[in-house]
């Protein structure tokens, strides 16, 4: 099956620290992937990369099979759409009006909402709950409202890929049992979803692979099952772990393990 978005051997550098080295990933129509591992192994930078937001040292990667930085800007935002860490909002908009910006891509310039592109507005206020704040003015929102709205707007856009990057960090439990859920929705049919974890209770449960990183390569993918071993989770995060599998897996961290320096 060919891919909806891959990278081929991608690296960047920082000064002489490679922040990505020689990462290849690859989504496909159907999948909800998951890219775990400890804080500073390279996820968020790898996601610049895969959305073109940022143009590796070596390596290339390919949207629908064309390189990305070839794409115009609007069709890339047709394609794909990108939900960053902690997103910034600096405009006192309504939420609604906010969400409905993820329209663009699709409108020409001074262009107003169709009824079609109204109508998506809708779908997506109602998919991530938005529903008793969309009049709010958005800087004005908690995180998690806010974390919900750029959810909502990445959604509007219909893309074929979303990148989400730590997208239930700020949620309460059930917003991210609801995120979740959302994402493994979006992921059928057409679409695919690569979305960035630190809850691998969630990431164990609901992604069909992962990718797990350290210190800027992977170390290794596959099923969530041969990813998140008790070899893996040991080397990569130091940590012993409970676990329970079945329908309702869980990895429960219960001891550090001590590093000889």
């Amino acid at each position: 099956m060919s891919a909806l978005l891959e990278s081929d051997n991608v690296s960047l550098k920082h000064g002489e620290r490679h922040l990505v080295n020689g990462v290849s990933v690859r989504l496909v129509a159907g999948e909800l992937v998951g890219l775990v591992g400890p804080n500073g192994a390279g996820k968020s930078t790898l996601l610049n990369l895969l959305a073109g937001l940022v143009k590796p040292d070596s390596g290339s990667v390919a949207l629908s099979g064309r390189a990305i930085h070839k794409i115009s800007l609007q069709e890339r935002s047709q394609m794909l759409a990108w939900v960053a860490q902690s997103g910034p909002v600096n405009w006192p908009l309504t939420v609604e009006r906010i969400i409905a910006l993820g329209r663009r891509p699709h409108l020409s310039a001074w262009q107003r909402l169709t009824k079609e592109d109204k109508l998506a507005v809708e779908e997506a206020i109602a998919m991530t709950d938005c529903e008793s704040f969309r009049d709010q003015d958005a800087t004005t929102l908690s995180g998690g409202e806010r974390t919900r709205m750029l959810l909502a707007r990445a959604l509007v856009a219909q893309p074929k890929v979303l990148l989400a990057d730590e997208p239930i960090a700020a949620l309460d439990l059930r917003h991210q049992l609801q995120t979740m859920q959302l994402l493994r929705q979006f992921a059928t049919g057409d679409n695919g979803c690569l979305v960035v974890l630190h809850d691998l209770s969630l990431a164990y449960r609901f992604c069909d692979r992962l990718y797990l990183m350290h210190e800027g390569i992977l170390v290794a993918q596959g099923a969530p099952a041969d990813v998140l071993s008790d070899d893996n989770l040991r080397d990569v995060y130091g940590v012993e772990v409970v676990k329970g599998e079945g329908e309702l897996p869980y990895i429960v961290p219960v001891r550090e393990i001590s590093r000889q320096v």
